[in-house]
């Protein structure tokens, strides 16, 4: 490739990863937290993270197949309009975010995954990709069935990007953020839709080989074209297309999810990598952030972050580990996005434990 992304030259490299350097940012989830059902829990939390000197907060918006917003695509999420709650979760995020100085940022957490039993799953046979012994679901998070929408479908792509642009025009956000399930699993790919199509352009069927290379490229483009008319399709409506996105090291994101994060970094389909960087030790942590694509992306000067585990479940990483993490991934050039809310000083964490843990976080911005 002769130059850097069009996208990028803007700003100058240096203001570039100065900026990306400098982000301290958390993913907002709606289970097992119960944030987004109150509009006081809302304000004092990100009264906390603007204390903690957290920037930027990225909630997700799209889960288990059902939205915070009555929308044209999905339901309501069960909980949300169990609780009858007369207010916008998300655009409460938004606003109270706007007043404190911290960017927010919408999460697509679950892509183009769906559970298994979901309406549109049933009503859309066509839409649903399959394995070569014919499942259409895989177990994803425990033992939760779950179905992933075809990619190559119109009707699939339509509904997707029309989530998309629904959700952006409700309040204002600072673009959007896609994540590891903004993919096609590798094994699928085998459902009559797919097939047909496959033969149309090639004249071939599919190999029985899913991790053939010719048959992994051409899903792979399936997928990068949705992503480019997404793209297309933002800037046409006049909303924001700077699209984050977060997904796991490079070598399982394209061999198992087909995601060339690489590919889109470096041609301009997105504006920033968060990658997902989940190892336990300090020692797997630094060699994760050592990965060719990664290393490639800060060369060109493409934005990265680093999203780091602080807890989920019982695993909650001590404060001594986290600073060695933020120190390595900042001495790389990358700020950092925790996952998630609850671990950094929530449900996860002792209460005893947790006002020491603010503190820690607040010191954190000053790490080198």
């Amino acid at each position: 490739m002769a130059g850097a992304p069009a996208p990028l030259m803007a700003e100058p490299r240096l203001d570039r990863l100065l900026r990306s350097r400098s982000t301290m940012g958390v993913w907002l989830t709606n289970s097992p937290s119960k944030l987004y059902y109150d509009r006081k829990r809302i304000s004092v939390a990100m009264q906390q993270l603007q204390d903690a000197g957290f920037n930027r907060v990225v909630p997700n918006v799209w889960s288990r197949g059902t939205t915070f917003h009555h929308s044209r695509f999905a339901p309501v999420e069960p909980p949300l309009k169990k609780a009858g709650l007369g207010f916008d979760p998300i655009c409460t995020l938004a606003e109270e975010g706007r007043r404190r100085g911290i960017k927010v940022m919408p999460w697509f957490e679950y892509g183009l995954m769906e559970p298994a039993d979901s309406a549109v799953v049933h009503k859309n046979p066509s839409w649903v990709l399959a394995k070569a012994n014919g499942r259409r679901w895989m177990a994803m998070h425990g033992n939760y069935r779950m179905a992933w929408l075809n990619p190559a479908h119109p009707e699939v792509r339509a509904r997707f990007i029309g989530l998309v642009m629904e959700t952006l025009k409700r309040c204002p956000m600072d673009g959007l953020q896609l994540d590891d399930h903004f993919a096609w699993p590798v094994q699928f790919g085998y459902d009559p839709t797919t097939v047909a199509l496959y033969r149309q352009e090639t004249g071939l069927a599919p190999p029985r080989d899913h991790s053939n290379r010719h048959w992994m490229k051409w899903r792979r483009n399936q997928l990068t074209s949705l992503l480019r008319e997404l793209r297309q399709c933002l800037k046409q409506e006049g909303l924001s297309t700077r699209i984050s996105l977060s997904p796991g090291p490079f070598r399982s994101a394209y061999n198992l999810w087909l995601q060339d994060w690489e590919l889109w970094a470096l041609g301009g389909l997105i504006e920033e990598l968060v990658v997902q960087n989940y190892a336990y030790s300090v020692r797997g942590f630094a060699k994760d952030l050592d990965q060719p694509a990664l290393r490639k992306a800060r060369d060109w000067g493409i934005p990265s972050q680093i999203g780091v585990l602080a807890g989920f479940g019982k695993r909650t990483t001590s404060m001594a580990v986290l600073e060695q993490k933020v120190r390595l991934a900042r001495q790389r050039g990358h700020g950092v996005i925790f996952f998630y809310w609850e671990g950094l000083w929530g449900s996860h964490v002792p209460e005893y434990a947790r006002k020491n843990r603010r503190e820690s976080f607040a010191r954190m911005g000053s790490l080198k």
